[in-house]
């Protein structure tokens, strides 16, 4: 399976107590629903994609933690911290109106207000309180844009851009 097929969902953390488990760092709204999936991909950013089954998630505090296959114990958790977890775009449900999986707004085009281009998303970053967009510009100049209805004002995928109200000199 390649990259392209893939969707990322999230990332694997901290070890979670000494059999194996991991906090897991969701890039999504609902993990509590991955657990439908029977097999995960996951790889290291830039390493190809493998299959691993997933043997337990639960809510816990505040977070989720997973318990994978082939992950014993503490030592070999520690090992997995940093790697992504993906599924292929076809397990994933359908997103509703407004509703975006993180890879498909990478690569759009920003355009503000004014028609002027602020560059390209490259990434986002999971604040907490919202996701932020990663913009880079002809110029390499990076913008940082919260991903909220105050500054993203729409997402039009089919044109391949997103329309912001966002100055370019701020």
């Amino acid at each position: 399976m390649t990259g392209s097929d893939i969707v990322v969902l999230g990332r694997l953390a901290d070890p979670y107590g000494i059999q194996g488990w991991l906090w897991l760092y969701p890039f999504g709204d609902d993990p509590l629903a991955w657990a439908e999936m029977p097999v995960w991909w996951i790889a290291r950013e830039g390493e190809p994609w493998r299959e691993c089954r997933l043997k337990s998630l639960k809510a816990h505090g505040n977070g989720v933690v997973v318990l994978l296959d082939g992950v014993a114990d503490r030592s070999a958790a520690e090992s997995m911290k940093g790697i992504l977890v993906g599924a292929p775009r076809e397990a994933l449900p359908m997103t509703d109106k407004n509703e975006f999986y993180w890879t498909d707004l990478i690569g759009l085009d920003v355009i503000n207000t004014a028609d002027e281009r602020l560059g390209k998303v490259v990434g986002l970053i999971e604040t907490g309180a919202n996701a932020v967009l990663r913009v880079v510009g002809d110029d390499s100049v990076e913008r940082l844009l919260p991903f909220v209805s105050a500054v993203v004002l729409a997402v039009e995928k089919e044109a391949g851009q997103i329309r912001v109200e966002w100055g370019s000199d701020w």
